[in-house]
């Protein structure tokens, strides 16, 4: 069995241990230590990572109450080794682990409904309740979580015996077997929990609710505590300041800003669509009667806009009316129709030699194609549309 420093101190950032096995592995070596302070995956919680000696470990699993650490190299056996976990990881966790137990508590406290999901990742905390919790419901939970924050309350684990666990009402999200280890948040929380916490809720620094969804019935969060909570602001500090500039706006006006310049650019898609329409409608009128097919090409246009040209060349060709937006660069969408060929049919054997994609009906198709006009025109030049 391995000692788990880590059950007694959660501030342990380096230790000295005897490297009891070393066995390659297909993704590096498994290591084994008399004790660790390196705690492995589980609970939702990722393993810490450090290093062994000059081996750097990336990962560590417990089976059968031994804990193996995952290294890059071997680690040799039977000597004492010193061992260094990356502590702003393990920081970070313990204050994202440690707000979780408070948010948690306060939703079984207020709501009744219990924890039924979490999981630690790389970008946020998401926690799971079965039941639904909405606007109101999170800003008040929120507010009373930093509150716990702010009264900057002890941390602290027990291992209760079997006839005291019995008096004791804690949170647990599964029978558990064993000696039970419980986290006290004086006035917030007692739950079961293997992982590590900080030693007062001051320490913590901010619980956020960055996100929230329903699912499953009940509601999911997404969270950020402590030095993720403020990077996150700051992330997002820095680009509120931003659009701010970009808007010419003050910082607390950016939404402001924002729905006004939205509602710019609305009307201004809606007087550019009526132009192209209008620009469309001009063009139709300047086609000539011909024999065969005709090609038209603009810049700029939509799929609206190249209808109403096709709409005015079909009655004008006796084979088929194309209409091209775009550039040999990027490629040009289409509409494509005719009145004597069944286009339905005709579209595959454009869109194959053209290195396009697209349908519709047998009047009329629409797609794209990723070829340069002047392959466009030569085919169309011999295009008869027999089959």
């Amino acid at each position: 069995m391995t000692e788990k420093l880590y059950f007694h101190d959660s501030y342990l950032k380096d230790f000295t241990a005897v490297a009891v096995a070393c066995e390659k592995r297909e993704n590096g070596y498994s290591v084994l230590l008399d004790k660790t302070a390196f705690f492995p995956n589980g609970g939702g919680q990722p393993a810490d990572t450090g290093k062994i000696g000059d081996a750097k470990v990336f990962d560590v699993n417990e089976s059968g109450g031994f804990v193996f650490h995952l290294t890059d190299r071997p680690v040799s056996v039977g000597g004492e080794v010193f061992c260094a976990i990356d502590w702003d990881k393990r920081f970070r966790m313990m204050q994202n682990h440690s707000g979780e137990h408070i948010l948690s508590g306060i939703v079984n406290r207020l709501f009744g409904f219990d924890n039924v999901g979490f999981h630690m990742g790389a970008e946020f905390v998401t926690v799971d309740f079965n039941g639904f919790l909405d606007k109101d419901d999170l800003r008040r939970v929120e507010y009373g979580a930093n509150e716990a924050v702010f009264k900057n309350v002890e941390i602290y684990s027990r291992f209760p015996s079997e006839k005291e666990l019995a008096d004791i009402d804690f949170r647990s999200k599964r029978d558990i077997d064993g000696i039970v280890r419980l986290i006290y948040i004086d006035g917030y929380d007692v739950c079961a929990c293997c992982a590590q916490h900080v030693e007062r809720t001051g320490e913590i620094g901010i619980i956020k609710i960055i996100d929230s969804q329903k699912y499953k019935g009940g509601t999911r969060l997404a969270v950020l505590c402590g030095l993720d909570a403020l990077d996150d602001v700051m992330k997002k500090y820095e680009i509120n300041d931003e659009i701010s500039s970009l808007l010419s706006s003050k910082p607390n006006d950016t939404a402001l800003a924002v729905s006004r310049t939205l509602g710019e650019l609305r009307e201004c898609k809606h007087m550019l669509s009526a132009q192209k329409i209008e620009m469309a409608e001009m063009i139709a009128a300047s086609l000539k009667k011909t024999d065969g097919n005709m090609c038209v090409f603009v810049s700029g246009f939509d799929f609206d806009s190249l209808r109403k040209i096709v709409n005015k060349g079909v009655s004008l060709c006796s084979g088929v009316c194309a209409a091209f937006s775009g550039g040999d660069e990027d490629g040009y969408i289409y509409v494509a129709g005719s009145r004597n060929i069944d286009m339905q049919k005709a579209s595959k054997e454009i869109n194959s030699s053209l290195f396009g994609k697209g349908g519709g009906k047998p009047e009329m198709i629409q797609g794209s194609i990723n070829s340069e006009r002047e392959k466009i025109e030569n085919f169309f030049d011999g295009f008869t549309g027999i089959f």
